[in-house]
């Protein structure tokens, strides 16, 4: 059998001619696919050279992770259009297409959620890494649930129904998960927000700690006696939470009670005696110091001053050598401490 008699065959309703001119087109399609590949990438690497961005490296994981099969398949498939198919064959080729492409397309997209996780871990160390890896996660989900909606639509299949009842489901299980769910959606609140990060001193409620841990369900804090407390996230973000974080000074205010028989004189020196005493400590920053009130036993003064720092401990300490201060200095002017008493007085 001779060349013409070859290119003249019929095979599934394609000559031998339709067949050869199909080859070449599939390996002239892979040449060009391939060299298209090797110049974006020499593109991309030459521009990451001189850039201090990452995202050009992402890119170039998505172009190399293109592998030759898929080049050959879409080679392949733009080869396919020069021969004459069948509608089955057509639409066989045609959802194959669809899911080579849809699949290479997810895969891109997450490499960009790869590269969002892996920025947001080295940047913020604080949060959570539960979060993160379940913020990759319920992302990749969702792109992956898309994708398969989308290929299926593609296909033919009406997918109207499928929607449906998957939205009848999601509602049932999201009636029957609620407290989870409502802890779940906190803790990406908290994470968006940043109300608190591992390590901050916070206040919630009655209780009081160092956040250890933000997971996707309960925040772990451990408290000053030393045990580990564990409040639900959704707590957290429906309480009011004072965080240590940002103080940079601790504002006290603190009153003593002299007794009534003080002269006005060593009244009007209180005020004094007690600036000096708080400016002495080196710890702390004197604001105020006045006679406030005629109490029911004692002549009150109320005293204002900032520690120069948020530490608990420095403030205590701060405090401890004011009271200290305030005695040795009241022993010595002959002022004494008020403490209740009750005076009767009988009538003859």
């Amino acid at each position: 059998m001779n060349l013409n008699n070859l290119l003249n065959i019929s095979l599934f309703g394609n000559t031998g001619k339709d067949y050869l001119v199909a080859f070449v087109m599939l390996i002239v399609f892979v040449a060009i696919l391939k060299m298209f590949q090797l110049t974006i990438l020499k593109r991309l690497k030459s521009v990451a050279k001189v850039t201090k961005t990452d995202l050009d490296d992402v890119l170039i994981g998505m172009v190399e992770k293109i592998k030759p099969p898929v080049y050959s398949f879409i080679a392949l498939y733009g080869a396919l259009q020069f021969l004459t198919l069948g509608e089955v064959v057509q639409k066989i080729v045609n959802g194959l297409l669809i899911l080579v492409v849809v699949y290479q397309i997810i895969n891109a997209l997450q490499e960009f959620v790869n590269f969002a996780v892996r920025k947001l871990s080295s940047e913020d160390r604080k949060v959570s890494s539960s979060v993160v890896s379940s913020i990759s996660i319920m992302a990749k989900t969702v792109l992956w649930s898309f994708a398969i909606l989308l290929i299926l639509s593609n296909w033919g299949i009406n997918i109207s129904s499928l929607v449906a009842g998957l939205g009848i489901g999601g509602i049932a299980i999201a009636l029957a998960v609620q407290k989870i769910l409502s802890d779940v959606f906190s803790s990406f609140s908290i994470f968006v927000d940043k109300p608190f990060e591992e390590g901050n001193f916070i206040i919630v409620g009655q209780d009081m700690g160092t956040v250890q841990k933000i997971g996707i369900k309960t925040t772990r804090i451990k408290t000053l006696q030393g045990e580990e407390l564990v409040i639900s996230n959704q707590e957290l973000t429906t309480e009011r939470v004072r965080n240590f974080k940002r103080m940079k000074e601790r504002r006290v205010s603190f009153t003593i009670g002299v007794t009534y028989e003080t002269t006005l004189t060593k009244l009007q020196n209180i005020p004094n005696m007690i600036k000096d005493i708080v400016e002495s400590q080196e710890t702390a920053r004197f604001d105020r110091a006045h006679f406030k009130e005629y109490g029911d036993f004692s002549l009150n003064y109320e005293i204002v001053y900032y520690v120069k720092s948020k530490d608990y401990l420095v403030y205590m300490n701060t405090q401890q050598a004011i009271n200290f201060a305030l005695n040795e200095r009241f022993v010595k002017e002959g002022i004494e401490f008020a403490y209740p008493t009750q005076t009767i007085f009988v009538k003859k």
